[in-house]
């Protein structure tokens, strides 16, 4: 039995399937053909052994043996640290991507995120409140697109930071908002057509699939 077990929710919305973040972590996990297993939370209620491991009542989390792991971002460093397919092994590579981790998170996804509730909610239009948040995007997007042109992944090797970086983007593009960043497109185009990610989204599909005909 492996010890790697990716806990997300038992069921969800139709409009989040596809972009629960345990996929970010089945992703990885199959780049680096290390077993585990999904087990689930309940999506309805968040009890005290769901904020044990994850305080914001969010999933994923990891658990790798005695250890439990939240938050992304930290999950797929921890990964990376077990698998050379997930992480370069020169310590310049290495670096390079850590820092690429850091920047999806804290310059992209930080204004994607934002701006990605004003179109779930259809709230895009001519407010100064989306006005700013649209423009904050827009200045992250212009800088990745330069970094995006000059070469196909981030840190040389494809590895971790993409994972992270491809699925920022991949939610803005679910609106079209990388309409006006071809190199940012392209990047997005090659990481999902990678094997491990089609497969980590087909199952996370069929996964909500199979909770809906349950509670049928």
């Amino acid at each position: 039995m492996t010890d790697l077990i990716v806990t997300t929710y038992d069921w969800v919305p139709k409009v989040p399937r596809g972009y629960v973040r345990d996929l970010r972590i089945c992703w990885a996990l199959k780049e680096a053909g290390l077993p585990y297993r999904v087990e689930t939370t309940p999506f309805a209620t968040r009890e005290a052994d769901h904020l044990a491991h994850q305080p914001f009542a969010q999933v994923p989390w990891l658990t790798d043996g005695d250890m439990s792991i939240f938050e992304s971002g930290a999950i797929l460093l921890h990964l990376g640290h077990r698998s050379d397919n997930l992480l370069p092994d020169d310590p310049q590579g290495r670096n390079a991507a850590i820092a690429w981790v850091i920047a999806a998170l804290n310059s992209v996804e930080m204004a994607s995120v934002p701006w990605s509730l004003f179109h779930f909610s259809g709230d895009v239009g001519e407010s100064a409140a989306w006005t700013r948040t649209d423009a904050f995007l827009q200045s992250r997007l212009q800088r990745l697109e330069t970094v995006l042109a000059t070469g196909q992944w981030l840190a040389g090797p494809f590895c971790v930071a993409d994972i992270l970086m491809a699925d920022v983007l991949r939610l803005v593009d679910r609106f079209d908002g990388l309409a006006a960043y071809p190199a940012c497109r392209a990047y997005v185009g090659r990481a999902i057509s990678r094997p491990a990610f089609l497969k980590a989204h087909a199952e996370q599909i069929a996964h909500y699939e199979a909770a809906d005909r349950s509670r049928a």
